[in-house]
């Protein structure tokens, strides 16, 4: 089986941080969201993976090279975005056997690898992951057959015929590909994969569900960001490869080698990077702290802070997302006030 991510989009629910970085790339608990579905897709045996890329092209290949992957990783730029079918038609050449696509914005807490068994034991020719939502109007929601496969998929409907929504992980034979170049754009001018899906049914191909048991989370805006922080940080054991001096750490903290902490109280759970130095400050549950971090004499909580960012006698920080090499301080001098240089769609609170 190979693996078919998308990392390509614009991200402007997340906007400003979008602007400099790709969506995808997002630390959650200190890893990149991306990290995520890469480390899901090898679980499940995939021995190939295809990364689609975006404008963003460069950013997201030096990221992924970072890292030391087990299975060889193909990068494949999409140029301008045009639907989810749209990518399937682009990577055509990587796609010569069964597959599954994921999209690189999600975090799955238990993986895939049981929707991978049952998608190679049933032999359709597509698997659709699935989860119950509260609000199914603004999802794509499958209407079911009563053995459970798949009747029909429907965008955002006002009268959902379930409240099933899918989760954006697709196992697909490379049938799918056919249907991708069967189909038109839709009133967005893209080729949509739930448009490819429907082709299979109403040529009589079986497309069957699965349904996801754990917690799920579309990470596309902030508030999914900080959702998807907490839970996983929620299942986190904690161990210290750092120094501690004259501080206090309760529950459950992940400092990581090189890490100082001093004349600070720090409680979990949450994680500290690498090479990090928290002094006079208090650090509390789910927050994540990036790689050579500075915070001093500030209280943060529910937060991320991203690599090489400095706090300095900033208050109290709370439910934040603060990006790379990001300095923030106290005024020392008059007139004081808060002295803000803004950028498009941000979000303040003072």
């Amino acid at each position: 089986m190979k693996a078919l991510i998308l990392s390509g989009g614009s991200g402007t629910r997340l906007r400003p941080l979008t602007y400099s970085q790709q969506k995808q790339l997002i630390p959650v608990a200190n890893k990149p969201v991306l990290f995520y579905a890469l480390e899901d897709v090898i679980e499940a045996g995939a021995d190939e993976i295809g990364i689609i890329l975006g404008p963003n092209k460069e950013q997201v290949i030096e990221t992924v090279r970072s890292a030391d992957w087990s299975v060889p990783i193909k990068f494949i730029y999409q140029g301008e975005p045009k639907g989810l079918a749209h990518t399937i038609l682009v990577a055509e050449d990587f796609l010569d056997e069964d597959f599954v696509m994921y999209l690189g914005d999600n975090i799955l807490r238990d993986g895939i690898v049981s929707h991978e068994k049952r998608f190679h034991s049933l032999g359709s020719s597509a698997s659709v992951l699935l989860t119950p939502v509260d609000d199914p109007q603004r999802f794509g929601v499958a209407d079911l057959n009563p053995d459970g496969s798949i009747r029909r998929l429907v965008e955002k409907p006002k009268v959902p015929p379930s409240n099933y929504a899918l989760v954006g992980v697709y196992f697909f034979t490379p049938l799918i590909i056919e249907a991708c170049k069967s189909i038109k754009p839709s009133w967005r001018n893209e080729l949509e994969i739930t448009d490819a899906i429907q082709w299979l049914i109403e040529n009589g191909h079986k497309v069957d569900a699965s349904f996801v048991e754990g917690w799920w989370k579309d990470t596309g805006k902030p508030e999914d960001i900080f959702e998807a922080n907490r839970l996983i940080l929620d299942d986190i054991d904690g161990r210290c490869d750092g120094e501690v001096e004259e501080s206090r750490i309760m529950g459950r903290v992940v400092m990581e080698e090189g890490t100082k902490i001093r004349r600070s109280v720090i409680k979990g759970p949450c994680i500290i990077g690498r090479d990090s130095i928290i002094s006079d400050s208090y650090i509390g549950p789910y927050t994540s702290i990036g790689i050579g971090c500075q915070i001093c004499g500030t209280e943060v909580e529910d937060s991320i802070i991203m690599d090489e960012s400095r706090i300095v006698n900033a208050g109290k920080v709370v439910e934040s997302l603060i990006g790379r090499n990001v300095r923030i301080k106290e005024c020392d001098s008059l007139p004081r006030g808060s002295r803000m240089i803004v950028g498009d769609n941000s979000d303040i609170s003072l």
